[in-house]
């Protein structure tokens, strides 16, 4: 197997699986990778997926390989938090939500963490377009607001809210379409109404 010859195959592919190099070549030489990874032509993304290393280059690529080497997944809690503006820090793993159990990989494309939430909870998120065709699914702002706090039980005092730095404009407005009191309603959860009620009176006196 040559590399050009796997590289036209998998051409329109950011990244792929063992099971799909499978598929598409019966008796693939798992040996392919650690040759083709020493020559810098792949890179490993965790146990059995890859990507092209100059993928890199492609904008948006972590947002997409998020959500391939680990699904059903989707962005959400400080990542989508900070780039909405909720919070001021930027965030340099990406973090997201699954089904699956808690998971974390580090590789050359950056630093991932999936959080678990139940099934039933996996809602609130939407596909965006990338370049290239590709695609990421994040969470809206009130859904990741949600998740975190959902995830986070230890926020239970007005000091850790106010840790937080809440940006008190845009909460106002989430809190004004009403679209994040609905989405707490469908979490069930008395905890995370509690809480949330605690951010509006900490935040928005």
């Amino acid at each position: 197997m040559t590399f050009q010859r796997f590289r036209e195959r998998f051409r329109c592919f950011a990244c792929f699986s063992g099971g799909e190099v499978r598929a598409a070549f019966p008796g693939f030489d798992r040996g392919n990778y650690r040759e083709w990874i020493a020559h810098g032509y792949l890179r490993r993304l965790r146990r059995g997926w890859y990507a092209f290393a100059d993928a890199a280059g492609i904008p948006g690529i972590s947002d997409h390989l998020a959500g391939r080497i680990y699904s059903p997944s989707y962005l959400s809690c400080e990542t989508v938090m900070s780039r909405c503006g909720l919070i001021p820090e930027s965030v340099v793993q990406l973090v997201s939500c699954t089904s699956l159990k808690t998971a974390y990989f580090e590789n050359a494309f950056g630093q991932f963490t999936y959080r678990t939430l139940k099934p039933s909870l996996m809602f609130g998120y939407a596909p965006a377009s990338l370049p290239g065709g590709l695609h990421a699914f994040a969470a809206s702002p009130e859904k990741a607001l949600c998740d975190f706090l959902h995830l986070n039980p230890g926020l239970s005092t007005p000091d850790d809210i106010e840790a937080l730095r809440l940006d008190a404009d845009i909460l106002s407005g989430l809190f004004a379409s009403g679209t994040l009191e609905r989405t707490a309603a469908r979490f069930g959860s008395a905890a995370l109404s509690r809480r949330l009620a605690l951010v509006r009176k900490v935040v928005l006196p």
